[in-house]
């Protein structure tokens, strides 16, 4: 299908840089580095130093986050290579998300099998690397004394960092289809042995200790969340039924290993709803938002946003502008989790600078952000997280951008992404006020 989504260009590039990074200069060397990176926790200006036993749950009800006795609302940002990198790479990204005033970041917690470019967590099904989660455990460490919080996925859609094809290879054999129909991919949701590998990895990721902050990870408040899955899919079957019945029996599972932390699915938002002749609308993903975010176990319902991506611009057949198609994107869920008594966080978008796509340069790609974030905060978001805040890597240079859509905290005039990392500052602080 022309209008077939592009979604897998973003995630292909990510599995190439899960362990050494082509640290190439890109706006100065170590001497201007990220204010803060690498200095010691309790130096960190108006955040807390407090460990995770010293805090409070998120919770969630009557369609709210809560904290405290009071609505919490968030801005914050996604950074998918917590788990594998550098103290120092941590500390760069973490203390720019806590200066910019973000509250929740989600970072990956996963990463399977053997002989791929990732350290793996879990080489083999049913066997763990202690000595790997070091920079897991140091990531949730260092969060929790910034007073950040965390969204942790348990596996991914795609293969970066093994994720469902990894599982389907340990135990069917099978090729990798997840770009087709689906039907190899999606035994992931119903072969016995890839269920009971998946329950087994929740379990032991849940109930870990942390080998920085002593704290079981399900004792401990800097981990806000845990979503089922990254991005989960099931094209072969459109009706929606198999995927939320995974769903249904996952969230359960893992609600019970956890009571204590919110639980999301970390699905996309797709309707499916059959006929529909706008893609996202469609049931081609077999993926209904509305029944998987009404799940009893569900805390609250994930909406990501790529128009660019799924063919959503003024060039396509639908002649949607990418802006106004993703800000009704945005408002349609939100009156929808409005029904649905449940709160909604859009918890990733981005967009490309790309002349063909209605983004020419960077202003207009701010101004996209812009009215984004207004229609999340004017139309009542839990929270919204952009993709992605990444920072300094191990020899003082920057992170590079490796899907277009990058943003640095970073006052050098040279940062093409500064206006639209103060713009996101600036919103987190709205959001937090309307809490």
């Amino acid at each position: 299908m022309n209008d077939q989504p592009r979604t897998t260009a973003r995630r292909t590039l990510l599995g190439a840089v899960a362990l050494g990074v082509a640290a190439t200069p890109l706006l100065g060397g170590a001497a201007s580095a990220t204010t803060g990176a690498g200095q010691d926790d309790e130096q960190r200006q108006g955040r807390g130093s407090e460990d995770g036993a010293r805090r409070s749950f998120v919770t969630a009800g009557n369609g709210e986050l809560r904290l405290n006795g009071r609505k919490f609302r968030f801005g914050g940002t996604n950074c998918y290579y917590l788990h594998q990198q550098s103290h120092y790479m941590i500390d760069a990204v973490l203390n720019d998300a806590a200066a910019m005033g973000l509250t929740v970041i989600r970072a990956w917690a996963f990463a399977d099998g053997e002989g791929h470019s990732h350290r793996a967590l879990q080489p083999q099904p049913f066997q763990y690397d202690e000595a790997a989660f070091d920079s897991l455990d140091y990531a949730v460490h260092k969060a929790g004394r910034l007073g950040l919080r965390l969204v942790l996925p348990l596996v991914n859609n795609w293969p970066d960092y093994g994720g469902m094809r990894q599982y389907v290879s340990w135990f069917l054999d099978l090729p990798d289809d997840s770009y087709g129909d689906g039907t190899h991919h999606d035994r992931f949701y119903t072969d016995a042995t890839c269920k009971k590998a998946y329950r087994a990895w929740a379990k032991h990721v849940i109930g870990r200790r942390n080998r920085y902050t002593g704290l079981r990870y399900d004792d401990d408040p800097t981990v806000m969340a845990w979503e089922l899955a990254n991005e989960p899919r099931c094209r072969s079957d459109k009706s929606g039924a198999t995927l939320l019945g995974w769903a249904r029996e996952m969230s359960d599972y893992v609600k019970a290993l956890a009571p204590r932390q919110l639980l999301a699915v970390g699905d996309e938002g797709f309707y499916g709803e059959p006929g529909h002749a706008d893609y996202p609308y469609s049931d081609y993903e077999g993926s209904d938002w509305r029944k998987l975010t009404a799940l009893p176990a569900v805390d609250y319902g994930t909406v990501h946003v790529y128009p660019q991506n799924w063919g959503e611009t003024s060039g396509s057949k639908h002649g949607a502008n990418a802006t106004a198609w993703g800000t009704r994107w945005i408002t349609d869920h939100l009156a929808d989790g409005r029904e649905l008594r449940k709160p909604v966080v859009v918890e990733e978008f981005g967009l490309q600078i790309d002349p063909a796509r209605d983004i020419p340069d960077a202003a207009t790609r701010d101004a996209a952000y812009r009215a984004w974030t207004d229609a999340a905060l004017a139309n009542g978001a839990a929270g919204d997280q952009f993709w992605l805040l990444t920072s300094r890597v191990d020899d003082g240079s920057f992170y590079p951008d490796h899907d277009g859509h990058r943003v640095m905290w970073n006052n050098d005039p040279a940062n093409p992404t500064r206006a639209g990392a103060q713009l996101f500052a600036a919103h987190a602080k709205a959001m937090a006020a309307a809490g």
